[in-house]
């Protein structure tokens, strides 16, 4: 990506409302992005699937019991758009994140920069980039998980979906749970759009609750293509082991 794209980038991400997207963070544990990136786009990260050299490698879902489908990880460097995705999007999300660990008690860590988040990441043996395409077809799922690679971790992570529902794919929606303590958990269909992102806790998020803050945890998947072939990225900011 050239430094001028780079520059687009940076003052597009910067010109979203952050306000908002801060609030429905802290009611519901995510928040929705539309039109992050257009059709073009889109159709040049889904076309991109058959070309291993840029990928590190291939995981087929259901040789884990993750469910059905296969995804890939990105391979350092990183394309183009996925790089600046991940670093521009780092920087808002990073203040959020501090927010949210001062809310949980802890102190805010999360440095302004993702370059030097990474740096983080690699000293604690996290070396493996992790933003991911996957891919599902008809009867094809995700099941529930979190995406947590090491000890070093962000809190936030964003999905892209980069097919269109009822064209392209039936079914398969976004699903978030949430477990809070002493409740049974509660489940959520994010509705999204070809282009659209959804910006969601990895883990874990604080709640307000009558005695003050407290954690629940979140986890995250996709219901069952009914019909189709349906693509998404993952942009998730910490490495893996």
């Amino acid at each position: 990506m050239t430094e001028t794209a780079q520059v687009a980038w940076t003052a597009r991400i910067a010109a979203l409302d952050w306000n908002e997207l801060a609030r429905q963070l802290d009611e519901r544990g995510y928040a929705q992005i539309p039109s992050l990136l257009d059709a073009s786009q889109c159709a040049a990260l889904s076309g991109s699937y058959v070309r291993d050299e840029v990928f590190r490698s291939r995981v087929v879902m259901a040789r884990h019991n993750f469910g059905q489908g296969e995804y890939k990880y990105f391979d350092y460097p990183l394309p183009g758009l996925v790089q600046a995705l991940r670093e521009t999007l780092y920087v808002p999300l990073s203040a959020i994140a501090n927010s949210w660990q001062e809310q949980l008690g802890d102190s805010p860590g999360y440095p302004p920069r993702h370059a030097e988040f990474v740096e983080r990441c690699h000293a604690a043996g996290q070396l493996r980039p992790t933003p991911l395409l996957l891919r599902y077809g008809a009867g094809d799922y995700n099941c529930l998980h979190q995406d947590i690679y090491g000890e070093c971790a962000f809190p936030l992570q964003v999905a892209v979906l980069l097919s269109q529902p009822g064209e392209d794919f039936g079914g398969g929606e976004f699903v978030l749970t949430e477990q809070r303590p002493r409740m049974q958990s509660r489940a959520e269909v994010v509705p999204l759009q070809r282009g659209d992102a959804v910006v969601f806790a990895v883990a874990q998020r604080p709640v307000r609750g009558a005695r003050g803050d407290y954690r629940v945890n979140m986890r995250h998947g996709v219901s069952r293509l009914l019909w189709g072939e349906r693509f998404t990225l993952g942009v998730i900011f910490h490495d893996a082991l």
